[in-house]
C-alpha cells in the first residue's frame, strides 16, 4: 500500500465518493483527451479554460474505504501557519465594480474571490492532505500533489453524480453562522441567491430527461450553514461527462449570472486581480468505468512549499452589502483554518 511522503517527486490524486470510498492516483500522470473507458481518469482543470487534456490517467490507482484512507493519510499533526489577514481595498474596488454592472443590467450575478496568505512554519504539503484525510462526509476530500506543491480541500459541494443512467447534482448557496440558522432561513437576500442557482441548474437540466428537485434545506457544516437543494436526473440517453460539466460549470454558485462569454471575462478578470489560484471553485472528478463523479473544487488550501494560499468566494447580487460580504469571506476561511488545527 502507497502512502504520501513529502518528497519532491511524489503525485497523487485523490477524491471522496458518496458511496464512502476514496479513490486514489499514483503519478505519474498522463494527459489524456478522454478517460480510459475500463479504468481510472481524474477530471482536472483551471476554472476559466477549457484544456484540450483535462483528463490525468495515473499510473496506479486504488479504491479504499473512507476508514482506510483516514488511517493511512491522516497521521500527520496541525499545521502551524501564520496568517496574513487580506486587504480589503482590492476587494472594495471590484465589489464596487460589480455593483456597477449589476446596475447597469450587463449582471445579475457574480462571485470574486479573495485569498488570504500564510507562511507554514514546515512544509505543507502532507499536514495538509493530513488534515483533508481527517475529514468526512457530507464533506468531499479531494486533492492533487506535485511534488512540494499542490491543492487539497473538503468541499460540501457535489457538482456530479452519474452511474449509468442516473444524475444527481445540487444547488449549495447562502451562507451564515451556525448560531444565526433561524434569522438565516427567512432572510430574502440569501434565498434569492440560492434560488439563483438550484433555477439555473434546473433550467440547464430539464431536457436531459426526468428531473427531480426537492425542497431547499439547510445543510449544517459545523460552525456554517449553507442552503441545500438536491437535483436528480433519470436521464433519457447516456451523457460524456466532459459535455455535462461543460453544460453545468460554472454554477451560479460560484459564476456569473446569466453566464455568457462577456461575463466569464468580467469574473475572470476580477478573480486574476485578487490573485486566486486557478483551480479554485473548478471542477475535479474521478471517472471508474462508467461511474462518474465531481465535485466544486472550495474549501481547501493551495500550496508551494512552505507558502499557503487560503481562498473564498462570495455571491454578490443587487442586494449585497460590502462589510456584510466581507464578513462571509472570513467566516468561510475561518471554516477552513479548523480543517488544520
Amino acid at each position: 500500500m502507497k502512502s504520501f511522503a513529502n518528497q519532491s517527486n511524489t503525485q497523487i490524486a485523490w477524491l471522496a465518493r458518496r458511496d464512502g470510498t476514496v479513490v486514489i492516483g499514483h503519478g505519474p500522470f498522463r494527459a489524456a483527451k478522454e478517460p480510459l473507458e475500463d479504468g481510472i481518469s481524474f477530471f482536472k482543470r483551471d476554472f476559466a479554460i477549457q484544456e484540450d487534456f483535462p483528463w490525468q490517467i495515473p499510473a496506479d490507482s486504488e479504491v479504499i474505504s473512507a476508514a482506510d484512507f483516514k488511517s493511512r493519510f491522516a497521521g500527520e499533526g496541525g499545521l502551524e501557519v501564520e496568517w496574513h489577514t487580506p486587504d480589503a481595498m482590492p476587494f472594495s474596488l471590484v465589489f464596487q465594480e460589480i455593483m456597477d454592472r449589476i446596475r447597469q443590467g450587463l449582471i445579475e450575478k457574480t462571485v470574486p474571490v479573495v485569498v488570504e496568505r500564510g507562511r507554514a512554519k514546515h512544509a505543507a504539503g502532507a499536514n495538509i492532505v493530513a488534515a483533508m484525510a481527517r475529514q468526512s462526509a457530507p464533506l468531499h476530500t479531494y486533492g492533487w500533489v506535485d511534488g512540494d506543491a499542490g491543492f487539497a480541500g473538503a468541499t460540501p459541494e457535489l457538482l456530479i453524480s452519474m452511474k449509468g443512467l442516473h444524475l444527481e447534482t445540487m444547488a449549495l448557496a447562502g451562507t451564515a453562522r451556525e448560531e444565526d440558522e433561524e434569522v438565516f432561513g427567512v432572510d430574502e437576500k440569501e434565498i434569492r441567491e440560492h434560488e439563483y442557482v438550484a433555477q439555473t441548474l434546473v433550467s440547464k437540466l430539464l431536457d436531459l430527461g426526468g428531473l427531480r428537485r426537492q425542497e431547499r434545506a439547510i445543510l449544517h457544516l459545523g460552525s456554517i450553514v449553507h442552503f441545500l437543494t438536491n437535483i436528480s436526473v433519470d436521464l433519457e440517453s447516456e451523457q460524456e461527462p466532459k459535455r455535462l460539466l461543460r453544460r453545468l460549470h460554472p454554477t451560479p454558485a460560484l459564476g456569473p449570472l446569466p453566464r455568457t462569454d462577456e461575463t466569464m471575462a468580467m469574473l475572470n478578470e476580477w478573480r486574476e486581480r485578487l490573485d486566486c489560484p486557478s483551480e479554485f471553485g473548478a471542477p475535479f472528478g474521478v471517472w471508474e468505468a462508467g461511474r462518474f463523479e465531481a465535485v466544486v473544487a472550495i474549501r481547501g488550501l493551495w500550496w508551494q512549499g512552505k507558502d499557503v494560499l487560503l481562498p473564498a468566494g462570495c455571491g454578490i447580487i443587487e442586494a449585497s452589502r460590502l462589510v456584510n460580504e466581507w464578513r462571509e469571506l472570513r467566516l468561510k476561511r475561518d471554516a477552513v483554518k479548523r480543517f488544520i488545527i
